[in-house]
């Protein structure tokens, strides 16, 4: 059984507007919507759980019964960092859909993620214990500790930009969190950091520039000329 994570917690302070961003409307839906609707339709996918802030709760509540997102099987409270938001999902999870196999953690900022990427996520937390999506790095990258000269020179061609969703052995990531401190969750970057950390083999799968999330307000204007098209 997979169940599906949606991070939903964010301030998205960046964005310079008046609620966060996956709760903008784009087209007469909030963005968050277009997230939800994905996984509510993907064969693959059996449960959904929410992690959103109390402010917003209700508002989510809403939006979930008026767009019929069925496979919603409970909510999480949004943590003082991300991956204590996705810890308290999993937790969530362990309540609410304890039959969970693979786990797969997304950004409801993330609203044009594919089929394939979830299935190639889905498929390598099953064959190894996760997976997530990467796109190679276009541009050269240098290493600089002042962030005035360069100290080391990185190999561009080894080198890939992390994506959502990333997927897990339920059982085998949920124990890492459990045991680990507070202080390894708050200072956890991404999804898979602490699973690779912790001996969890995370395989690399295909993602795509499409699969952008929604930071800037130029985001938020490709992915309403991509709605609107």
């Amino acid at each position: 059984m997979n169940t599906a994570i949606i991070l939903a917690g964010g301030v998205g302070s960046r964005m310079g507007v008046d609620r966060p961003k996956q709760y903008l409307i784009v087209k007469d839906k909030p963005i968050i919507v277009y997230c939800l609707d994905i996984f509510e339709k993907h064969k693959n996918i059996d449960n959904i759980i929410i992690v959103v802030s109390d402010e917003w709760k209700d508002y989510v509540e809403e939006n979930v019964e008026k767009y019929g997102i069925s496979k919603v099987r409970g909510y999480a409270p949004a943590g003082r960092t991300r991956q204590h938001s996705i810890f308290n999902g999993l937790l969530s999870t362990e309540e609410n859909a304890p039959d969970t196999d693979v786990v797969i953690i997304h950004d409801a900022a993330r609203p044009l993620v594919s089929d394939k990427i979830i299935d190639d996520c889905l498929v390598g937390a099953v064959e190894d214990d996760g997976a997530m999506p990467v796109i190679s790095v276009k541009d050269t990258i240098y290493q600089s500790r002042d962030g005035k000269s360069i100290d080391n020179l990185l190999k561009r061609s080894e080198l890939f930009a992390g994506q959502a969703p990333e997927s897990f052995d339920f059982k085998r990531y949920l124990d890492i969190h459990k045991s680990v401190t507070d202080d390894e969750i708050a200072t956890t970057a991404g999804s898979s950091e602490i699973a690779y950390r912790h001996g969890m083999k995370v395989r690399l799968v295909e993602g795509s520039e499409r699969n952008f999330k929604i930071t800037t307000i130029e985001d938020l204007e490709t992915f309403e000329t991509i709605i609107n098209d």
